[in-house]
């Protein structure tokens, strides 16, 4: 069975153009068990208003009655260190562009740990963390 789960880019996007079918823990049940991030949740609080503050808290509830939010622990916070580090050097990010990238790779640690598909709209950034961390991810559009 593929496991799945939704950057928050798929969750905004969907907000923004009213799609409450993507905003629900059964949408990829026919091709896979969908998870949610704790990263992506804290993400999407952090930037949500009044109007879409019951939808988070209903992906909340769902995910959390179903058993399927994915947190990531120590050894996820110190390979996403890591990797920015990596990509640091590589690309000569400097630290700004290392903050900006903090929540996707813990992200992307905590989905390759459990062997869960990142869908994503940004191409960019998580291209260059699947260089250095292990974890399988695909561009997808928002339904």
């Amino acid at each position: 069975m593929r496991l799945a789960l939704f950057d928050t880019s798929i969750y905004v996007s969907a907000l923004r153009q009213g799609n409450q079918a993507v905003l629900t823990a059964r949408r990829l049940e026919a091709e896979g068990l969908l998870w949610l991030s704790s990263v992506v949740l804290a993400e999407l609080y952090a930037g949500t208003h009044d109007p879409h503050r019951g939808v988070i808290e209903r992906l909340e509830r769902d995910f959390g009655q179903a058993d399927r939010i994915l947190v990531p622990n120590l050894r996820d916070w110190t390979d996403a260190g890591k990797v920015l580090s990596q990509l640091a050097t590589r690309y000569h990010y400097e630290k700004i562009g290392q903050g900006r990238l903090v929540k996707d790779a813990l992200i992307a640690t905590s989905a390759g740990r459990k062997g869960i598909t990142v869908l994503t709209t940004n191409e960019r950034d998580f291209r260059r963390l699947a260089e250095f961390q292990p974890f399988r991810w695909q561009v997808a559009d928002v339904p």
